[in-house]
């Protein structure tokens, strides 16, 4: 019988040890996720790839700071999202007409299929999820998309999880409003907690605020520093 496929965590310290194609094969497993996250972060094929390569070269360099105390998974999305954040922060900085006159990129085709494109996005939705605020886009893009739970988003962006509801919640909003969808905002209710995972989720009144960047929530596994 075939032997089953190596643990990440398994390739991982196979490359520390030296065995550089260990590393070749952690890229080949997760690429497709990668750039698919990176593209619906970025909407730009051209962007995706960039933020892509980066993430890999971040990890390449802090892999012997990963202890396993989280999924590997769990820290290439983080270090995924923060190529994203400094791609997108990079694109606002650059001069109006290198940008062109529509600041909003034009989507492309999505990649070849991983486990999120079973959760397939419209054109038009695509498109006015890039209008919703990057903190908001990368919680919506990680749990509705990627079908990851509300602790493992948390990990990833560094945040509380009633931050991560709160985000999902003003995210679905936003993404509703740019599709022309006007969402009523529900009555503040104090007796109210936060909503439970997998239900409608509620305003978090301890939410940081959405400027905050995923690793801005103080040191955590992977982080990568500036």
């Amino acid at each position: 019988m075939p032997e089953p496929p190596a643990r990440d965590e398994d390739l991982v310290r196979r490359y520390l040890s030296g065995d550089r194609a260990a590393f070749a094969a952690l890229v080949e497993r997760h690429e497709r996720r990668v750039y698919n996250l990176a593209l619906r972060m970025t909407g730009r094929e051209e962007d995706a790839r960039d933020a892509a390569q980066d993430a890999f070269l971040t990890v390449l360099r802090k892999l012997s700071s990963f202890r396993g105390e989280a999924a590997f998974t769990t820290w290439l999305h983080r270090v995924t999202v923060n190529a994203c954040y400094d791609l997108l922060r990079k694109r606002q900085r650059a001069p109006v007409l290198e940008r062109g006159e529509d600041d909003l990129p034009a989507l492309e085709p999505p990649p070849a299929p991983d486990h999120a494109d079973a959760s397939s996005l419209s054109i038009d939705v695509q498109q006015a999820l890039l209008q919703v605020p990057e903190d908001f886009r990368a919680v919506m893009i990680l749990h509705d998309v990627h079908d990851l739970r509300q602790e493992e988003v948390a990990a990833i962006v560094g945040v509380p999880i009633g931050t991560v509801k709160s985000r999902l919640h003003r995210g679905r909003i936003a993404l509703a409003r740019a599709m022309g969808i006007e969402r009523p905002e529900p009555v503040a209710d104090a007796s109210e907690g936060p909503a439970a995972s997998g239900g409608s989720p509620g305003t978090d009144p301890g939410a940081q605020r959405s400027g905050e960047r995923a690793d801005a929530a103080g040191p955590s596994e992977g982080t990568v520093s500036p």
